[in-house]
Order: C-alpha cells, then structure tokens, then sequence
C-alpha cells in the first residue's frame, strides 16, 4: 500500500513553513489566517484558541488553529509581547483567476523591533530595533525606528564599554537587539536581558559578509563611499550597521525608502545618563508603579502630537552638553513664553497634527491606507499657519524651524483630489476614490447607475406587486441578491420565483431578471473595486518622492512642539530661564522639585538652595532624619541642571547651571539574587562605576553610601569614596547625603567639603520636619519617630527608646560609638556655627559664582590626614562652650545648645 502523501495545500504550507522555522507562520485561508502541526499547538496554547484539526492527506488530521484576518492585529501582538517572531503568508494572486492552488508567500516577518502595525505600536513611545557588533577595541551600535524611518549609530570605545552599551540600549528602550554569535559570546547577552527588557536575536552569519554589508549601506544611503555618511571601513559600526539595515530587508520585504537619513552621534555628545539615573530620577517613568504620572515626563509633557511627545522623552534622556545649542533652546522657549498669543495660535494648529512620521513609514512600506492619506493631508492644512506664526519671530531656533517645515501644498492638494473625505479602511473594496477624479471610473459608475437603482426599489415594487407586506432584498457572497420570504406569505409567492435557500422561518428566492441584473452590477463592481484599487496604489506611490521633505518637517513639527510644551509648563509652574555657561558653578535660588511640587495636596513646597563649584565647595555632606526631605533636594537639583540643558526653563527663582557632561546617581538599595549580587554587592557596583566614570565636569548624587554593610567598613567607605571625589585634581561636582555623622569632620580638613543638614523642630517629643536645608551637621537622625510615622507597634517602640536610652547614657560599648558620633557633630557645628545663611556666604548675587571661602580655623594641612573618631569626645563639651560666641547667640539657639550639651551628660 502505498504511503500517504500531504495534500497539494498542505504541502505548500510545509514548503514555507521550512524557509521561516523561527517564526510561527500565519497562513492565509480566505477570511483567516491559519497555523498547523506545532505552530498550532503552541498558538492555543499562548492565546488561549481552540485547537481543531483538518485533513491534511495523513492518516490523521493536522491540528489546526486559526484568526479572523480582520484582527490578526491583535493576536500578533500578543505573540510578540510573549518573545515570538510572527511570518505573515498572503495569497499572491486572485483566488477567483488563479488556474490550480492560490500562490502563497511570506510578505512581512513581525518581531518586537519591527512592528508597523498602528494597532501594536505605542504612538508617544519609538519602537526602536538596535544592532550591536563588537570589535578588538571597540562597540558599534545600530538602532532604528521602523515605523519612523529614524537611523543612528554610534562606536563605543574607551573605559567600561560594555557597561555604556547597556546604558544605551536601556536610554533607547530597545525593544529587540540583533547580535551575531561572535557577539553573543563576547558580550554574555544572558546578563543584559534582565537590565535591558529587550528580546535579543541572534542573526544569520549572512547578514555580517563584509560585501553584502557595504553594498547594502551604500545603496540605502545613495553613496560612493561610506566615509561620505561617517562610516568606516571594516569597523564594528559598519556592521551593525549594515546587519540591521540587511535584516530589515529580510523582515518587512519591501523598500525601506523612509530610512534615508543616518544619524551619527559619539557618546558625550550629549549629556550622559546611565540606566541607574534615568532609573532614579524618575525621567520617564516611576520607580516602582513604572506609571507616567509621578515622572519628570508626566510633568513636562504638554505636547499636542505623538511625534512630539516622543521627541521629548528623547530631549529629557539626551540633554544638551553645548551652550550655544542650550541657549538657543532657551531662547526660543522664551519667546514662547513671553507670545502667548503665538504659542496658543500654534498649540492650536498642532491639534490637527496627525503623526506625520508614522504616516511617511507606512507610505513607504506599502501599508499606509485611505485614512492615513486623509491624515496627512489634514495635517498639511495646518502647516501655513504654523509657519506664519514662526517667521520674523526673532528666535534663531524658532526661525530655522520655519525653514525646515514645507507647506507641502502638493501633498495636500493630490490626496484632496483622489481621496474621499471619509474612506474605508480596506483598499481593495471601492468607496475609496473621488467622483471626478478618473474619467474611466466614473463611466463605469455611470454604466451601472440603472441596475443599481433598480435593485435598490426591488424590495419597495415587489412588496406592492405581490402583496408580501414583509418581503426584504439581501445580499451575500454565496448566493449574491436574493428575495426573502416568511413561512406567513407563502401563499402569495408569484411564479416567476426561484426557491435558492430555505431557512427555518423563511425561504429565499431569486428572479432571472434579479440575476441578470446582478451579474451586470457584479462585474462592473469588480472592476470599480480594481480600477480604485490601482488608483490609490499609483497616488501612494507618487507620495513617496515627498518622504524626504515630510520627514524634515515632521522632525521640525516635533522639536516645535516640545519647545512650546517647555513653554507652556514654564507659564504654568512659575519657571525661570537659567543661566547655563561652560563655568564649574551650580547655584540655584529657592529651587524646588518639578514632580513633588505639584503632589502637593496639604501645604506648599519648601524651597531650598544650592551652591556647588570645583574650588571651595565641591562636596555638600547632608544630614538629617529619614524622611526630612534629603533625597529630594538631591534629586531636585539633579533635574534642575538635566531640565536647563535639555532647554526648559527651571523650578526656581533663579538659577546658574555650569554644564555637566554626566549626571550619575546611587540611591536606593536593590539587589540581583538571580546573578548571585547581593544588594551591598550591586551598590558597590554603581559605586565602582561612578567613581571610574565621573569626570571633573560631571554631578554626582550618592544617597547613604556603605549602609549594606557593617557600620565600621560602611563609614571607612563613604568616607573614602567622599575624599575620592573631593580630592585634589579631581574636585567631582557632590551631594552626598549621608546618617554617618562621622563624616561631618570632613569640613575643615578635606578642602572642598561643605556640611548641611536638614531643619528639624522638636517639642513635647514630638518631631516636625521643615524641609529647610541650612547650614551645619544633624545631631540626630529621629530614626524611632519615623518608625512610629510609619505605624510599628508600640511595644517596639518603646523599647526601641529604652535601647536608645542606655546607648546615649554609656551603659554599654556600643556607647563609645555614639560619644564619637556625638563628638564629631559638635566639633562641626563648632566649625560651621560662624557661617550664615548657605546662600548668603556663598555669593548667589555675583554673576561670576564667586564668593566668601570657609574660613575654620584648626584644619588639617593635608587632606589625606583623618581625624581620629574617639578622640574627639573628651574635649567636645569644653571645646563647645569655649567657642560658644555668646553675642551673636539669639535665646533660641542657646537653649538649642543647652538641649545637645545634656547629650553628652
């Protein structure tokens, strides 16, 4: 007996299925699209599907699943949510011409980083694929936006590579990274994929042969030679490069016309941020609901497009490091401020906007529809007006925008010709293309105008001729027109009635006038729908010599819309605009946090200044209880110097900002259990990496250094790490916020050092914290009231306070560490008592930042001399009360100084 063999159909669907193994396969059967064997199986199982089967031409049935093809959308996104690659197979040839089995192929492979679908796609987030290929000495990295047509790459080199890669990619937020084998060894990509969320894909040793790359580059770019684009020969970001570019290809086969602009960038070009600062600074998102709202972003954002939105997010992530190009954007958000009349006039415009980048994508990539088209020209009718509200505005910036942004009258004016107002979503069904717009169209329309007519007063003529008061004409696919008849009137049916289907409660019939007719109307609407068809694919086709001038306006549009935003959250917020200069000085008058001034429900925000420069006070050391507002001022100035140089206006009164080429953070503990890394472990980590990174231009906010471990090697730590980036040469731009009150003895011996600390009022043993950062060391960090805020039983409590008790009394060891932690605030406060106000003694009205040095006497003449911890203690009171200047001490602060010195009894 002769073995079985597949059917013709199913072996077709084998042939393909082998050439795309990786991917699920999508296999179009008329209104649906189908999976078979293993795909099917495995697509039930994600989605959730039933599982059928069908005869295949084996002894047993295929199982089978399937989706309406109408909303296939839908389902492949969640596959590539889940880590899957989705190959879309689509008949080539009309079913009803076709001689044997309908012609298939695979049109478009889906996978995370080259989705184009609307449906699947974040509109104010890019959904960039990146590339990365690794050399003897150094990175290339590639990354793209499909749906956009945006190209950048970049060559890491230097120092830590490997940690910068993953800062980038984490800063892009790539969605799927291609790596080939070679790479993939190199870099350990299994640690990456926790960090950086992404899918990686390891490619085909087809898309790195050094030819195929370059030609493929060269082609795509319409150049000779790829120093033209800042391309080198033979280096890694030729390869991840071209790799991403051939992959591209394979994927969406189709022409990538819209990527035609390739943005070459070198890290420190813009300011830096690693994934630990974008992390903690909430730029884009919080740090733990991963929410909008709560976000530096979620405050700025007032953009009134897509495209807008998306290039903010990129602005707050890739701040400026140039002054001129800073002052520029600083210039153009004033006027924009100040013309309140422009800047609503061009808010306003920007409403009928539509996503311009996305729009030329799927123009492009042979996707864009009837809507799409309508899109776009609505949002070439609101260009003139922009425009004219940005000429002769006085704003360099503003009126280079105005250069960059076509009228694109053309656009507009071939799309209103062709396109209804309101067209379909298909575009192979009719009802797309205007009535004047083709001579050939509208005499076959006009051909059929009759037989349509006719038919549609069929129903009202044979109601009144036979009597049946119910009788209705319908329509489907199989049986085309029919008449249909309840069980009630067959007695009145007339002769001349065919019976073609009889239904529980009623009976179809057809006429041989109603079938003639209908084949006439058919076949003419065959051909309407084919003619439009053509149509519209020779009108998107025309489109395409625009993409160039729609994507320089669109970027223009978008870059305006952030600066508009910038300005109207400025008006609203009570912003100022910065002074930012190539100086080492940060000096900020009554700044406050962006996000946490307006989550403010009971009471106002306090406000707090900030001085920092490279000579005197390098390093501020803050003090005070948990909860007393610490890591928010740190974290205020860090967004008041990112939002200046990304050219916002700033949340303070008035502001200096000396350009930082990096900001780092180390907040917060957190651990990595799954690598083995504990939580000290990972906080040495970032330490390690900001301390090997930082250069005498950056800013650094480090947040209870060393708390992970025991209390000797933590200070001996932090105290090292504080002299490491205060030392001589290097002069680290700090804030460094900290419960060791031990280091506060670093004022006076380590030059650059500046103590401060946290405002607290206390009365009745109950603690009120006033956010007021001044001058001097905290003499206690309140850490049992903050436990009894947070609702800890009050057992614990109260033997907390006995513990605390026998401590400050010296009944045990242990109180030798509190003496000396005693001892070394008061010989701070000592030190500090004779400065004033921080920003008084700092000069914040000199426009050159400078101002009264501290003066304290009994320093040490070498910073690498440490002041012994227990040795202060005996002399603390004495040397207290010795230097205690009693005409300058108000009644408050003496009773204040009484309080501590009971302390130490």
């Amino acid at each position: 007996m002769a073995a079985k063999k597949l059917s013709p159909m199913m072996q077709q669907y084998m042939d393909i299925k082998e050439a795309h193994q990786d991917c699920i396969l999508f296999f179009r059967l008329g209104d649906f699209y189908e999976m078979f064997f293993e795909d099917a199986k495995l697509v039930s199982r994600e989605l959730e599907l039933t599982l059928t089967g069908k005869n295949c031409g084996l002894e047993e049935r295929a199982p089978m699943c399937g989706v309406p093809f109408h909303s296939a959308d839908t389902y492949i996104a969640r596959l590539i949510e889940k880590g899957h690659k989705v190959a879309i197979c689509e008949q080539t040839e009309d079913p009803a011409a076709a001689k044997g089995l309908v012609k298939r192929e695979v049109i478009r492979i889906v996978t995370p980083g080259t989705v184009l679908s609307s449906n699947m796609l974040k509109e104010k987030e890019n959904n960039y694929i990146a590339s990365i290929y690794t050399g003897e000495d150094s990175i290339g990295l590639a990354y793209c936006d499909v749906s956009t047509g945006e190209m950048n790459l970049t060559t890491i080199r230097g120092t830590n590579q490997r940690e910068n890669l993953v800062n980038e990619i984490v800063k892009i937020n790539a969605r799927e990274v291609l790596v080939s084998q070679e790479t993939d060894d190199k870099i350990d990509t299994e640690e990456m994929k926790p960090v950086t969320e992404a899918y990686f894909n390891i490619a085909a040793d087809e898309f790195y042969r050094p030819d195929a790359v370059r030609d493929t580059i060269k082609r795509q770019f319409h150049v000779s030679a790829l120093l033209g684009i800042g391309v080198e020969e033979d280096s890694p970001a030729e390869f991840a490069l071209g790799s991403l570019l051939l992959y591209l290809l394979d994927t969406q086969k189709n022409s990538l016309g819209h990527i035609a602009f390739l943005n070459t960038y070198t890290l420190g070009q813009h300011m830096s941020l690693d994934k630990a600062t974008i992390k903690n600074l909430e730029l884009t998102e919080t740090l733990f609901e991963k929410k909008l709202r709560g976000s530096l972003l979620g405050v700025l954002d007032k953009t009134g497009t897509a495209m807008g939105s998306r290039k903010l997010k990129q602005w707050i992530k890739e701040p400026l490091n140039d002054v001129t190009e800073i002052a520029l954007r600083l210039d153009a958000v004033e006027y924009l401020t100040d013309s309140v009349l422009a800047r609503n006039n061009i808010r306003e415009q920007l409403k009928h906007v539509y996503d311009f980048e996305r729009l030329t994508g799927r123009i492009a990539c042979g996707s864009a529809n009837g809507k799409d088209l309508i899109a776009l020209s609505a949002s070439c009718s609101a260009l003139p007006d922009i425009k004219y509200e940005l000429s002769e505005c006085g704003s360099r910036l503003l009126e280079d925008l105005d250069d960059e942004i076509s009228s694109l009258e053309e656009v507009r004016s071939q799309i209103d010709a062709a396109i209804v107002d309101d067209p379909p979503f298909t575009i192979k069904e009719g009802g797309l293309i205007k009535e004047g717009f083709s001579s050939e169209l509208d005499e076959l329309k006009h051909s059929i105008a009759d037989a349509q007519n006719w038919i549609a007063g069929l129903e009202g003529s044979e109601r009144e001729r036979t009597g049946i008061k119910n009788l209705k004409v319908g329509y489907n696919k199989v049986f085309g027109y029919y008449l249909e008849v309840t069980k009630s009137y067959y007695d009145l049916i007339p002769e001349n009635y065919i019976r073609k289907q009889t239904l529980s409660n009623c009976e179809r019939f057809i006429t041989p006038e109603l079938k003639e007719t209908e084949r006439l109307v058919l076949n003419a609407e065959t051909k309407i729908n084919q003619l439009e068809y053509d149509l519209f694919l020779e009108l998107r086709q025309n489109l395409q010599q625009y993409i160039g001038q729609i994507q320089k306006t669109s970027r223009a549009i978008a870059s305006l819309d952030v600066l508009t935003s910038f300005a109207e959250v400025s008006e609203k917020y009570g912003y100022v605009k910065p002074q930012v200069d190539d100086g080492d000085v940060i000096r900020i008058e009554k700044g406050r946090h962006p996000v946490i001034e307006q989550t403010i429900r009971d009471g106002i925000f306090v406000s707090n200044d900030t001085y920092l420069n490279k000579e005197d006070q390098s390093l501020l050391l803050i003090t005070g209880p948990n909860m007393s507002g610490k890591s928010t001022y740190m974290r205020q100035t860090a967004l008041i110097v990112l939002m200046a140089q990304a050219g916002c206006f700033v949340p303070c009164e008035r502001a200096r900002i000396g350009v930082c080429d990096r900001i780092f953070t180390r907040i917060g503990a957190s651990d990595n259990l799954a690598q083995g890394q504990s939580t000290f472990f990972v906080e040495m980590s970032e330490l390690s990496y900001i301390l090997n990174t930082a250069t005498s231009r950056s800013l650094v906010i480090l947040d209870e250094i060393g708390r992970g471990t025991s209390t000797y090697d933590g200070l001996s730590i932090a105290w090292a790490a504080a002299e490491y980036l205060c030392g001589s040469g290097r002069k680290i731009r700090t804030l460094f916020a900290t419960h060791y009150h031990e280091m506060t003895a670093l004022e006076g011996t380590l030059p650059g050092a500046k103590n401060l600390n946290v405002d607290v009022a206390e009365e009745n043993g109950n603690v009120v914290f006033l956010h007021k950062i001044v001058e001097g060391s905290a003499s206690r960090s309140y850490g049992i009231h903050v436990a009894k805020l947070a609702g800890a039983p009050k057992e614990l409590l109260e033997r907390a306070q006995e513990r605390l008790a026998d401590l400050e009394n010296g009944s045990t060891a242990d109180a030798v560490v509190l003496q000396a932690q005693r001892a070394a605030g008061a010989l701070q406060e000592r030190k500090t008592g004779e400065h004033g106000d921080l920003s008084a003694k700092k000069g914040m009205q000199d426009s050159d930042g400078a101002g009264t040095k501290s003066s304290a006497k009994g320093t040490v003449s070498e910073a690498s001399e440490q002041l012994s911890f227990f040795d202060l203690a005996p002399s603390a009171i004495t040397q207290r009360l010795r230097d205690l200047d009693l005409m300058n001490t108000t009644p408050s602060q003496a009773l204040q100084i009484l309080e501590e010195l009971k302390e130490y009894l």
